[in-house]
C-alpha cells in the first residue's frame, strides 16, 4: 500500500486545503478550525462540513466519485485523484466533464468567451479532472492580480501541488529538492531542481515523528502536505505535465 493512503481521507485532504485556506483563497474563513481538525486527527462531522464548503474542491471531489461509482467523495482514492493523480481520473468521460466546469464550478461565468472556448476544447482533448488542470487552465484565467507576469507564476507554483525531497529538518523548518515552475518565451514549464525551505504550520504527530531526510513530500502553498512515494511523485508529475501542456496551448 502507498505510504499516503495509511492518512484517513477527510484529513489528509484538509491537509491540503488547509494551506490555500490559510491566505483565505479557497473555502470557508476557517483555518484555524481546520488546523485544529489536523492536528488532533479530527475525521468525522466538522472537518467534512468544512471542506464541503470549499466551492471548487467539493465539486471536483464529488464529479471523480460519482463518474468512478464510489459513495463517499471523501474516500482516499478520490482524494488522491484530485491532488496527486491516478487513474481513477481516466474514467471522468469528456461529456460529464465539460457539463461539470458549466454548471458544477460556473467556469462559464467567470472566464472571457473565447478562453471558455479554448478550456471546452481541451477537455474534448482529453484533460482530466485534476487539481494542476484546474490550476493552469481555469484559475489561472479567472483571476486578476497585481505585479504581472512574475506574480502569477509565483501563484501558479505555489497553488499546484509540487514535490519534493528531503534534504534536511531543522524544528519546523524543512530544506527540499524541488523542481521550480517557470516562464520564458510565452511558456511554462518546470526547471531543474533547486533548494528552497519550508516551514511546517502544522503541529500533529504525523509531521514530528514521519518527516525524514530521503522522504519525498507534497507541497501545497509552501505547506507540506504528506509524505508520498516514489511512484506517486512520478504521477504527479505526469499530470503536471499534461496540464502545462493544455496551458501553454493558450498561454
Amino acid at each position: 500500500m502507498d505510504e499516503a493512503l495509511q492518512m484517513d481521507g477527510i484529513v489528509r485532504c484538509g491537509r491540503y486545503a488547509f494551506g490555500p485556506n490559510r491566505f483565505h483563497y479557497c473555502g470557508p474563513d476557517a483555518s484555524r478550525e481546520i488546523k485544529a481538525c489536523i492536528d488532533n486527527n479530527i475525521n468525522d462531522y466538522p472537518l467534512k462540513k468544512l471542506l464541503e464548503q470549499f466551492k471548487n474542491l467539493f465539486p471536483y471531489l464529488r464529479l471523480i466519485a460519482t463518474e468512478n461509482k464510489i459513495a463517499d467523495p471523501f474516500d482516499n482514492r478520490v482524494v488522491e485523484a484530485y491532488w496527486l493523480g491516478n487513474y481513477y481520473l481516466k474514467n471522468v468521460e469528456k461529456r460529464p466533464y465539460d457539463q461539470f466546469i458549466r454548471t458544477g464550478i460556473r467556469a462559464k461565468e467567470k472566464m472571457k468567451s473565447r478562453e471558455f472556448d479554448w478550456l471546452e476544447e481541451k477537455i474534448g482533448q482529453g484533460a482530466l479532472p485534476h487539481h494542476s488542470f484546474h490550476v493552469f487552465n481555469v484559475w489561472a484565467k479567472t483571476i486578476d492580480l497585481p505585479g504581472g507576469e512574475a506574480k502569477a507564476l509565483f501563484n501558479m507554483d505555489e497553488c499546484r501541488i509540487s514535490s519534493g525531497r528531503i534534504q534536511s529538518t531543522n524544528g519546523p523548518e524543512i530544506m527540499v529538492k524541488t523542481e521550480p515552475l517557470l516562464y520564458s518565451q510565452g511558456k511554462i514549464f518546470l526547471g531543474q531542481p533547486v533548494s528552497r525551505t519550508i516551514t511546517r504550520k502544522l503541529e500533529a504527530e504525523y509531521d514530528i515523528e514521519n518527516l525524514k531526510p530521503g522522504q519525498i513530500i507534497s507541497i501545497h502553498w509552501s505547506q507540506p502536505c504528506e509524505v508520498i512515494t516514489e511512484a506517486q511523485a512520478t504521477r504527479l508529475r505526469q499530470f503536471t505535465m499534461a496540464s502545462i501542456k493544455f496551458a501553454n496551448q493558450t498561454m
